[in-house]
């Protein structure tokens, strides 16, 4: 299968970082060698070459993206093999790299909270045995009954952050210490919101803006989802337990279709299209509360790692210097307890 990465493509736009010794912390990122949903590799030394191409990377934040479960065994113990991976992928990068960025330190793995709450508790203890990186736990609740918008996607339960087992299997994560990263799109974010009044002691952020969608039906009915999108951010906001990632605009579900044009996305294009996203959820949540994010590789598909944070830098002129440290690093580094993490400010 012909891979959706068009390197040669993305080369067409080249830009000098913009303060390239500004420091970084990028807290959204994925690894495969192969994956049930995507026909492309994208092991840590591709990861080291975005991270290492121009902007300041100190630390990254693994994401779960489905990847190298263990093939036998207990059914709810199979995901734990994930964080294994990525924990011997990581340290074998610091080893072969000591000078370079902290590629994975911190690892956000996956437990299906459905499952019993023994087995959850057994699986989150085994996720924390496996690596001393280890932070919380992603479960999508990323439901459509749109095939343009599920394309290539595992389609969770509907409703799920509303069902009553999936919430026995969460209430576990305040009591190991570790976070959740959810990812739901714009019209799920109601059932966010009452997931987070419902455990507000338990940490959680929210995803690639809660997902506004410019795809499939909402092609048409952009201003409305805009509108639906920032009522219900501006609500979840309000929950002083939920902080919110910056990124993943590129995708083709939020409807831009970079990756159908003649030129890559510049960094100027990134800005006009996008900026409304980032201004509005920096406004309800503050930069105390909010972390750029690269979601690469998945971004990549249609911007490179360049411009991706040269667009990040523009629309963060405006803010201050202590908050552009949150927006680039401080924020992730508590968010994700990265205390190892050197870093200014």
């Amino acid at each position: 299968m012909k891979s959706p990465l068009n390197l040669a493509w993305l080369d067409k736009i080249r830009e000098t970082p913009i303060d390239p010794d500004y420091p970084i912390i990028d807290p959204h990122h994925h690894l495969w060698l192969e994956s049930l949903r995507r026909d492309f590799a994208y092991p840590i030394d591709e990861l080291g070459k975005d991270a290492t191409s121009g902007h300041n990377i100190l630390a990254t934040v693994y994401i779960q993206c489905v990847t190298q479960y263990r093939a036998s065994g207990p059914e709810h113990l199979k995901t734990v093999g994930e964080t294994e991976w990525v924990e011997r992928c990581a340290t074998e990068y610091t080893s072969q790299h000591p000078e370079g960025p902290d590629l994975c330190a911190g690892i956000v793995g996956h437990v299906d909270f459905r499952h019993d709450p023994v087995h959850v508790d057994e699986a989150l203890a085994a996720h924390k045995a496996a690596s001393k990186r280890f932070r919380g736990i992603r479960q999508g609740g990323t439901w459509s009954d749109d095939n343009e918008i599920n394309q290539g996607r595992v389609i969770p339960q509907r409703h799920l952050y509303m069902d009553a087992n999936f919430r026995k299997g969460f209430a576990r994560l305040e009591k190991n210490g570790l976070s959740f990263d959810a990812w739901c799109f714009h019209d799920q974010l109601p059932e966010l919101i009452d997931l987070a009044r419902a455990f507000a002691d338990t940490p959680i952020v929210l995803d690639h803006f809660g997902g506004p969608l410019g795809q499939g039906r909402w092609a048409s009915q952009r201003e409305t989802v805009f509108q639906d999108w920032k009522k219900s951010i501006v609500e979840l906001a309000r929950c002083p337990n939920v902080h919110i990632k910056l990124g993943g605009t590129v995708m083709p579900m939020f409807g831009f279709h970079w990756e159908q044009r003649p030129l890559p996305p510049s960094s100027d294009d990134l800005v006009k299209a996008t900026s409304h996203f980032f201004h509005t959820a920096i406004e309800a949540f503050s930069p105390s509360r909010c972390m750029f994010e690269s979601n690469f590789p998945v971004d990549k598909i249609a911007c490179a790692y360049v411009p991706l944070w040269n667009s990040f830098k523009k629309m963060a002129a405006r803010y201050t210097e202590a908050e552009r440290a949150d927006l680039f690093r401080n924020t992730a580094k508590r968010f994700y307890r990265l205390d190892s993490i050197a870093v200014p400010g």
